[in-house]
Protein backbone atom coordinates (compact mmCIF):
# COMPACT_ATOMS: atom_id res chain seq x y z
CA UNK A 1 0.00 0.00 0.00
CA UNK A 2 2.72 2.15 1.23
CA UNK A 3 4.73 2.10 -2.45
CA UNK A 4 1.51 2.43 -4.34
CA UNK A 5 1.19 5.72 -2.31
CA UNK A 6 4.80 6.99 -3.19
CA UNK A 7 4.15 6.29 -6.75
CA UNK A 8 1.60 7.97 -7.30
CA UNK A 9 3.01 11.00 -4.93
CA UNK A 10 6.11 10.99 -6.74
CA UNK A 11 3.99 10.34 -10.55
CA UNK A 12 1.24 12.96 -9.88
CA UNK A 13 3.50 15.38 -8.23
CA UNK A 14 5.93 15.46 -11.36
CA UNK A 15 3.09 16.04 -13.52
CA UNK A 16 2.13 19.19 -11.24
CA UNK A 17 5.08 20.39 -10.97
CA UNK A 18 6.11 20.32 -14.39
CA UNK A 19 2.94 21.72 -15.60
CA UNK A 20 3.78 25.06 -12.91
CA UNK A 21 7.29 25.21 -13.78
CA UNK A 22 6.03 25.10 -17.71
CA UNK A 23 4.85 28.75 -16.81
CA UNK A 24 7.73 29.99 -14.75
CA UNK A 25 10.58 31.91 -15.73
CA UNK A 26 14.28 32.00 -14.24
CA UNK A 27 16.80 34.09 -13.54
CA UNK A 28 20.17 33.62 -12.70
CA UNK A 29 23.56 35.41 -11.72
CA UNK A 30 26.98 33.52 -10.06
CA UNK A 31 26.43 30.72 -13.07
CA UNK A 32 29.74 30.40 -13.79
CA UNK A 33 30.57 29.64 -10.08
CA UNK A 34 29.65 26.22 -10.72
CA UNK A 35 29.70 25.94 -14.49
CA UNK A 36 33.60 26.19 -14.45
CA UNK A 37 33.71 22.87 -12.79
CA UNK A 38 31.73 21.35 -15.05
CA UNK A 39 33.84 22.21 -17.98
CA UNK A 40 37.01 20.61 -16.03
CA UNK A 41 35.15 17.60 -14.80
CA UNK A 42 35.36 18.36 -11.51
CA UNK A 43 32.01 17.61 -9.13
CA UNK A 44 30.69 20.67 -6.59
CA UNK A 45 28.26 20.51 -3.82
CA UNK A 46 25.30 23.31 -3.48
CA UNK A 47 24.10 24.35 -0.09
CA UNK A 48 20.84 24.80 -0.08
CA UNK A 49 17.94 26.40 2.11
CA UNK A 50 15.34 23.57 2.72
CA UNK A 51 12.38 26.10 2.06
CA UNK A 52 13.78 26.78 -1.73
CA UNK A 53 14.66 23.19 -2.79
CA UNK A 54 11.83 22.71 -5.10
CA UNK A 55 12.42 25.75 -7.77
CA UNK A 56 16.52 24.86 -7.34
CA UNK A 57 15.83 21.41 -7.77
CA UNK A 58 13.32 21.97 -11.38
CA UNK A 59 16.25 24.76 -12.73
CA UNK A 60 18.79 21.81 -12.27
CA UNK A 61 16.94 18.94 -13.45
CA UNK A 62 18.11 16.51 -15.62
CA UNK A 63 21.76 17.01 -14.87
CA UNK A 64 22.30 13.89 -12.73
CA UNK A 65 22.79 15.90 -9.51
CA UNK A 66 22.84 13.80 -6.22
CA UNK A 67 20.52 14.99 -3.50
CA UNK A 68 20.66 13.54 0.51
CA UNK A 69 17.29 13.13 2.10
CA UNK A 70 16.11 12.26 4.89
CA UNK A 71 15.51 8.62 6.11
CA UNK A 72 12.24 10.01 7.62
CA UNK A 73 9.34 8.63 6.06
CA UNK A 74 8.27 11.63 4.25
CA UNK A 75 11.61 12.04 2.83
CA UNK A 76 10.33 9.24 0.33
CA UNK A 77 7.75 11.37 -1.25
CA UNK A 78 10.74 13.81 -2.18
CA UNK A 79 12.74 10.95 -2.97
CA UNK A 80 10.13 10.00 -5.63
CA UNK A 81 9.28 13.69 -6.97
CA UNK A 82 13.14 14.68 -7.70
CA UNK A 83 14.22 11.42 -8.96
CA UNK A 84 11.29 11.93 -11.85
CA UNK A 85 13.32 15.61 -12.26
CA UNK A 86 16.61 13.53 -12.91
CA UNK A 87 17.97 13.76 -9.57
CA UNK A 88 20.16 10.40 -8.37
CA UNK A 89 19.48 10.14 -4.27
CA UNK A 90 21.16 9.37 -1.03
CA UNK A 91 19.43 8.57 1.94
CA UNK A 92 20.51 9.82 5.31
CA UNK A 93 21.03 13.25 6.77
CA UNK A 94 21.95 14.83 10.34
CA UNK A 95 19.90 12.75 12.41
CA UNK A 96 19.21 10.01 11.09
CA UNK A 97 21.48 7.85 8.90
CA UNK A 98 24.33 10.12 8.87
CA UNK A 99 26.94 7.96 8.88
CA UNK A 100 25.39 5.73 6.02
CA UNK A 101 24.35 8.87 3.79
CA UNK A 102 28.02 10.37 4.08
CA UNK A 103 30.05 7.60 2.69
CA UNK A 104 27.08 7.47 -0.17
CA UNK A 105 27.42 11.62 -0.36
CA UNK A 106 31.45 10.50 -0.62
CA UNK A 107 31.07 7.68 -3.33
CA UNK A 108 29.22 10.05 -5.57
CA UNK A 109 31.56 12.74 -5.52
CA UNK A 110 34.14 10.30 -6.53
CA UNK A 111 31.98 9.06 -8.83
CA UNK A 112 32.30 12.64 -10.46
CA UNK A 113 28.54 13.52 -9.35
CA UNK A 114 27.67 17.06 -8.04
CA UNK A 115 25.81 16.90 -4.76
CA UNK A 116 22.86 19.62 -3.63
CA UNK A 117 22.76 19.55 0.37
CA UNK A 118 19.82 21.14 2.32
CA UNK A 119 22.20 22.57 5.22
CA UNK A 120 19.16 23.28 7.84
CA UNK A 121 17.28 19.78 6.80
CA UNK A 122 15.47 17.72 7.42
CA UNK A 123 13.75 19.04 10.90
CA UNK A 124 15.04 22.82 10.41
CA UNK A 125 15.27 25.68 12.64
CA UNK A 126 15.34 26.89 8.95
CA UNK A 127 18.09 28.30 7.72
CA UNK A 128 20.40 26.76 10.56
CA UNK A 129 23.01 26.07 8.59
CA UNK A 130 24.40 22.54 9.90
CA UNK A 131 27.99 22.08 10.40
CA UNK A 132 27.71 18.23 9.73
CA UNK A 133 26.67 19.22 5.42
CA UNK A 134 30.47 19.91 5.62
CA UNK A 135 31.34 16.80 6.34
CA UNK A 136 31.56 15.27 2.24
CA UNK A 137 33.03 18.76 1.14
CA UNK A 138 36.17 18.04 4.31
CA UNK A 139 36.68 14.69 3.15
CA UNK A 140 36.35 14.95 -1.18
CA UNK A 141 37.64 18.71 -1.29
CA UNK A 142 34.82 19.30 -3.71
CA UNK A 143 33.92 22.99 -3.26
CA UNK A 144 30.83 24.29 -1.83
CA UNK A 145 28.91 26.69 -3.47
CA UNK A 146 26.40 28.47 -1.60
CA UNK A 147 23.04 29.51 -3.53
CA UNK A 148 19.86 31.72 -2.45
CA UNK A 149 16.71 32.09 -4.05
CA UNK A 150 13.81 34.30 -4.19
CA UNK A 151 10.37 34.46 -6.25
CA UNK A 152 7.82 36.82 -7.05
CA UNK A 153 4.82 35.45 -5.73
CA UNK A 154 4.94 32.15 -4.39
CA UNK A 155 3.01 29.93 -2.18
CA UNK A 156 4.30 29.39 1.58
CA UNK A 157 3.41 25.66 3.23
CA UNK A 158 2.58 26.39 7.25
CA UNK A 159 5.93 24.50 7.84
CA UNK A 160 9.17 24.93 9.74
CA UNK A 161 10.58 25.74 6.52
CA UNK A 162 8.11 27.84 5.32
CA UNK A 163 8.47 25.51 1.65
CA UNK A 164 8.55 27.64 -1.11
CA UNK A 165 5.98 26.94 -4.09
CA UNK A 166 6.23 29.16 -7.03
CA UNK A 167 2.74 30.61 -8.01
CA UNK A 168 1.75 30.57 -12.30
CA UNK A 169 3.71 33.07 -14.15
CA UNK A 170 6.29 34.04 -11.46
CA UNK A 171 9.43 34.69 -12.03
CA UNK A 172 12.42 32.81 -10.01
CA UNK A 173 15.53 34.71 -9.09
CA UNK A 174 18.77 32.37 -8.18
CA UNK A 175 21.83 33.31 -7.22
CA UNK A 176 25.25 31.26 -7.16
CA UNK A 177 27.66 32.57 -4.75
CA UNK A 178 31.69 32.13 -4.54
CA UNK A 179 32.85 28.30 -4.48
CA UNK A 180 34.52 27.32 -0.73
CA UNK A 181 37.02 25.16 -0.19
CA UNK A 182 37.32 23.32 3.38
CA UNK A 183 40.32 22.20 4.85
CA UNK A 184 41.16 18.25 5.86
CA UNK A 185 42.06 19.44 9.14
CA UNK A 186 39.29 21.69 9.90
CA UNK A 187 38.13 20.88 13.63
CA UNK A 188 34.53 21.17 14.56
CA UNK A 189 35.24 24.93 15.97
CA UNK A 190 36.52 25.46 12.10
CA UNK A 191 33.58 23.75 11.02
CA UNK A 192 30.91 25.54 12.92
CA UNK A 193 33.13 29.01 11.53
CA UNK A 194 32.58 28.00 7.75
CA UNK A 195 28.88 26.67 8.72
CA UNK A 196 28.08 30.33 10.06
CA UNK A 197 29.91 31.76 6.87
CA UNK A 198 28.03 29.89 4.41
CA UNK A 199 24.67 30.83 6.30
CA UNK A 200 25.26 34.21 6.19
CA UNK A 201 26.20 34.36 2.32
CA UNK A 202 23.30 32.11 1.37
CA UNK A 203 20.99 34.46 3.69
CA UNK A 204 22.45 37.59 1.36
CA UNK A 205 22.43 36.02 -1.93
CA UNK A 206 18.36 35.38 -0.83
CA UNK A 207 18.32 39.25 -0.38
CA UNK A 208 19.90 40.00 -3.13
CA UNK A 209 17.21 37.93 -5.25
CA UNK A 210 14.54 39.76 -3.52
CA UNK A 211 15.92 43.08 -3.80
CA UNK A 212 16.48 42.21 -7.67
CA UNK A 213 12.74 41.39 -7.98
CA UNK A 214 11.58 44.10 -6.40
CA UNK A 215 13.47 46.51 -8.35
CA UNK A 216 11.69 44.40 -11.78
CA UNK A 217 8.63 45.19 -10.06
CA UNK A 218 9.18 49.13 -9.73
CA UNK A 219 10.76 49.49 -13.28
CA UNK A 220 7.26 47.53 -14.57
CA UNK A 221 5.09 49.28 -12.60
CA UNK A 222 7.10 52.94 -13.69
CA UNK A 223 6.70 51.56 -17.10
CA UNK A 224 3.19 51.30 -17.29
CA UNK A 225 2.22 54.16 -15.68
Amino acid sequence: MNEARFWAAGFLGGIAVGGLFSTVRFRSEGDESYRRFRREGTPVIFSVWHGQLLPLAYRHRDQGVVALVSEHADGEYLVRLIERMGFRTVRGSSTRGGIQGLKGLIREVREGHDLTITVDGPRGPARDFKPGALLAAQTTRAPVVPVGAACSAAWHFDSWDRFMVPKPLATVRIAYGKPRWIERDADRAALDVAARALGDEMNELSARCEAALRGSRTTATGAGS
